[in-house]
């Protein structure tokens, strides 16, 4: 439980890496945007969403299959975005730098998904004894020591078994 915890939080603090704004600011705009950038930003906004359930999800301490869901999500809103920056980047004005930044923010996220789903993916470990379980152990004393049976029994005075 506490390696899931420990990637949620890796996780919640690597995505302002995930999503970096463009390096170069986008050309600005004639009086009317153009269409593909709309749908650009549309794509972004999903993407933002996602990754702010992420973080949401880190700070109340969901479990790993939850944070698997979501991270599965979050990748797949953030490849989409990548691919329509691929197909319409030129035309749309997205600059070369914004797009290798995203394409490897988004090699980040996988690696994180591929971690947190693995560990959502292994069977549960049992758990050990706890601590008050441990300190309970058994107090020695005459009804539950025996003597006579070890070479070393110096609870009889003799060292060697001899009497």
């Amino acid at each position: 439980m506490r390696m899931c915890r420990s990637l949620l939080i890796v996780g919640a603090l690597s995505l302002a890496a995930v999503m970096p704004a463009p390096a170069q600011p986008l050309p600005s705009p004639p009086a009317q945007e153009p269409p593909c950038l709309k749908q650009f930003v549309k794509l972004r906004s999903e993407a933002e969403k996602k990754a702010a359930a992420i973080k949401a999800a880190s700070e109340r301490h969901a479990t790993a299959q939850e944070a698997c869901r979501l991270f599965n999500a979050f990748s797949a809103a953030e490849a989409k975005m990548i691919k329509y920056a691929v197909d319409s980047g030129v035309w749309c004005g997205i600059p070369d730098q914004a797009l290798a930044e995203m394409k490897k923010a988004h090699e980040h996220t996988e690696t994180l998904r591929a971690r947190i789903c693995q560990v959502a993916a292994a069977p549960p470990r049992p758990a050990g004894p706890t601590l008050s379980e441990s300190l309970s152990a058994p107090v020695p004393n005459a009804g539950n020591i025996k003597t006579g049976h070890g070479t070393f029994d110096t609870l009889t005075g003799a060292p060697l078994g001899v009497r």
